[in-house]
């Protein structure tokens, strides 16, 4: 046998891995950083803000990452009492606790404190942000059995979406990997790594699922590096489209030129005293500002503009370019408070209780949009529409502003003729 027959040989038997073997061993690992999460949650009455719904029950999926934290939607643990969680392959649960939560972007990160739970398991790492038509993998726990299911799909779009438990406006990733309830928090996977985390998906569809990108979960990560949760930035403008020539032309933009023209700046946030009423925002750190709001975040990819901002921490400064009285100016704005602080109406809250104040028998509270719900399934229909109207324009005029309801009256003898 000659010296090459003898070396060919000896690599087949000290076993050089195939890449079908490579991918079995990756797909084995990312299998025993997979969980189970079992919450139970007890929500407050938003129409009787001294009590209580009463306790309910949950699952979810999540996915072991580094420093012995699990990674899950905050939507499979919101308003909990109770929390649990089993690893892929074993019949045993361990008690869990809350360490995390971004309501924001869904997102909330779980440990358990019997170290035994981690053992043997590698944690998962943070890819890349996939392109579109990317394969990827979804793994959790979904209805319809009880062991871990993996489904294969694609990545269709990436772009800005409402996200259904915080009503927050971020970047999303759309899959058409099949998913049901109980596959919330669990990891989308690529080559092995975290790219995403399933939040929800398009009832009214096929296949259309949603996730939280890896660009958003990195944000998160990042945020609470310092022990604290800020949340997403805000540039705290409103704008207007100016896709129309002669508004284009009124404002003095050339033909080439394109940008947003500022109609409301909000008090007290990062551009007042720097940013002007009919100022046109020509870029945002290097972004070129459509006529649509939108940006060119990748090449041939667009989303909003507010992604310029929302990759940014609380606290660093932009760079934004405007067009004002016919001249382009440079101008640094510090970000100084979250996207959800800019509304007069408080979205979805969640992991508090309400507050009320009781004055002669009368029950005043924050209107909220939690408590637009309690009128039901149909609430915007239902609840009164002085109410509801409030949320087409849904901006604070000042940094105190709240809009305060009598939201019952009580039975008592003083209030006699005021039930109505």
């Amino acid at each position: 046998m000659s010296f090459w027959l003898k070396l060919a040989s000896s690599l087949t038997l000290i076993g050089i891995l195939s890449p079908i073997s490579i991918l079995a061993n990756e797909s084995q690992q990312v299998q025993h950083a997979i969980v189970k999460v079992y919450a139970i949650h007890s929500s407050p009455d938003q129409y009787n803000p001294w009590s209580m719904h009463g306790a309910r029950a949950s699952t979810g999926s999540g996915c072991i990452i580094a420093d012995q934290r699990i990674l899950t939607n905050a939507h499979v643990v919101r308003d909990q009492t109770y929390v649990q969680v089993r690893k892929q392959g074993s019949p045993r649960r361990f008690q869990a606790r809350v360490l995390d939560v971004s309501h924001d972007a869904d997102l909330a990160l779980l440990t358990v404190d019997d170290p035994s739970f981690f053992e043997g398991i590698g944690p998962l790492e943070l890819g890349e942000l996939p392109n579109t038509q990317d394969d990827v993998l979804v793994y959790g726990f979904p209805m319809g059995g009880d062991t871990m299911s993996t489904t294969k799909g694609v990545v269709s779009r990436i772009e800005h979406r409402v996200y259904a438990h915080s009503s927050s406006y971020l970047l999303a990733g759309q899959i058409d990997n099949a998913i049901n309830a109980g596959n919330s928090g669990g990891p989308v996977i690529q080559d092995g790594e975290i790219v995403g985390v399933v939040m929800q998906s398009l009832t009214q569809a096929d296949n259309i699922g949603y996730m939280v990108p890896v660009d958003v979960v990195r944000h998160f990560l990042d945020d609470i590096g310092d022990g604290t949760y800020d949340g997403f930035p805000s540039l705290g403008v409103v704008f207007q489209g100016m896709e129309n020539k002669d508004l284009k032309k009124r404002f003095g933009l050339r033909p080439d030129q394109t940008g947003m023209l500022i109609t409301r700046i909000l008090p007290g946030s990062a551009a007042e005293n720097v940013l002007q009423l009919n100022d046109v925002l020509l870029a945002v750190n290097g972004y070129e500002v459509a006529d649509d709001g939108t940006i060119e975040f990748r090449a041939g990819e667009r989303t909003s503009i507010s992604w310029a901002v929302q990759q940014q921490q609380l606290g660093d400064s932009v760079t934004v370019k405007v067009l004002r009285n016919g001249l382009t100016e440079v101008k640094p704005l510090q970000l100084n408070r979250p996207f959800n602080e800019d509304r007069l109406i408080p979205m979805e809250t969640y992991d508090e209780l309400p507050q009320y104040y009781i004055y002669g028998g009368f029950v005043f509270c924050r209107l909220t949009k939690g408590l637009l719900q309690a009128w039901g399934g149909g609430w915007y229909n239902q609840a009164p529409k002085n109410f509801t109207s409030l949320l087409s324009n849904n901006f604070s005029n000042t940094d105190k502003e709240e809009v305060v309801i009598i939201l019952k009256v009580l039975a008592s003898q003083v209030n006699q003729g005021y039930h109505e």
